[in-house]
């Protein structure tokens, strides 16, 4: 954990924060006989870096889309900076400072990367169907949208393919362009599923700081990721799911020796016997497990 971090050092599942900025209770989802998640009680902590991670299948992609607005849990509730969301809209819950980004970018092929990026401010006059025709009404708000973007792409350095197809960028590229695009909205906690996926040697370290500027700016990241390098260096926080349910919490230190994270990651693993591991085969398990971790996922 970053020498920084207030997050409690109490680490266990549904552990209590100093300051949560996102608590969800009882979240459920289930498909038929599935249940794909059962989150007893999460908080994530204000202004740090968490990780999500678990096994592939764990739900933590249907976790993301329940938070967020873009799937409906079949129980429990979600606050988000002290606001209970209830049946908010996914467009709704962004307005209010929480946004994500996809496992598999959502960039607009066929618009330019400013044009992706304009779409990404909320609330624009122009957008209202009685006042799209009346251009002298919100031609100053559309400039300062698109100071804005202009900004943003010299920040993620893409001002370069400013007027260029999104689907002429390659795949980390739109990996930035998404980032770009969700700060248009000027959130207060951002969510990233799975920023590293795709993503060439040569970016990764860009995508790294630039999640660091974001803690750096007041904000809150929670991420899912699958490597484990990228947890390490940036994580304050670890949360781990397995089977629909959040089974460990602590740094990535705590996490990396944790014998129930061991089991989850190592049990799907038919090669790897663990059933009658002594605490001096921990070390050679936690490599496999950090294998394990960074395996592409499949949910």
């Amino acid at each position: 954990m970053s020498a920084d971090s207030t997050t409690t050092s109490v680490s266990y599942p549904g552990s209590a924060k100093s300051d949560s900025i996102l608590v969800a209770d009882g979240i459920r989802r289930q498909f038929g006989g599935l249940v794909a998640v059962n989150v007893d009680h999460l908080e994530v902590q204000r202004n740090e870096i968490t990780a999500l991670i678990g096994p592939n299948g764990a739900g933590k992609t249907t976790f993301f889309n329940l938070l967020t607005g873009f799937d409906t849990p079949d129980g429990g509730v979600t606050t988000f900076d002290g606001r209970l969301l209830a049946t908010t809209a996914a467009h709704r819950i962004a307005q209010l400072g929480m946004v994500r980004t996809f496992q598999l970018t959502k960039a607009l092929s066929r618009l330019t990367v400013i044009e992706n990026m304009r779409l990404g401010a909320a609330s624009q006059r122009g957008e209202k169907f009685w006042l799209a025709p009346f251009r002298v009404l919100w031609r100053d708000e559309e400039r300062g949208i698109t100071e804005r973007a202009d900004d943003l792409l010299v920040r993620f350095k893409l001002d370069h393919m400013r007027d260029e197809y999104a689907g002429n960028l390659s795949g980390g590229q739109r990996k930035l362009l998404e980032m770009a695009r969700a700060l248009m909205t000027d959130p207060t906690l951002i969510m990233l599923d799975e920023p590293m996926a795709g993503v060439n040697p040569a970016l990764k370290q860009s995508l790294l700081n630039h999640v660091k500027e974001l803690k750096n700016e007041g904000r809150t990241v929670l991420f899912v990721e699958h490597d484990m390098d990228m947890v390490h260096e940036i994580s304050d926080w670890v949360v781990v799911m397995a089977q629909g349910e959040v089974i460990a919490e602590g740094s990535a230190a705590e996490i990396s020796g944790n014998r129930d994270v061991i089991d989850a990651y190592l049990g799907a693993h038919h090669d790897v016997d663990i059933g009658g591991a002594h605490e001096s085969d921990l070390p050679a398990a936690r490599e496999s497990v950090s294998e394990a971790m960074e395996e592409r996922p499949d949910e």
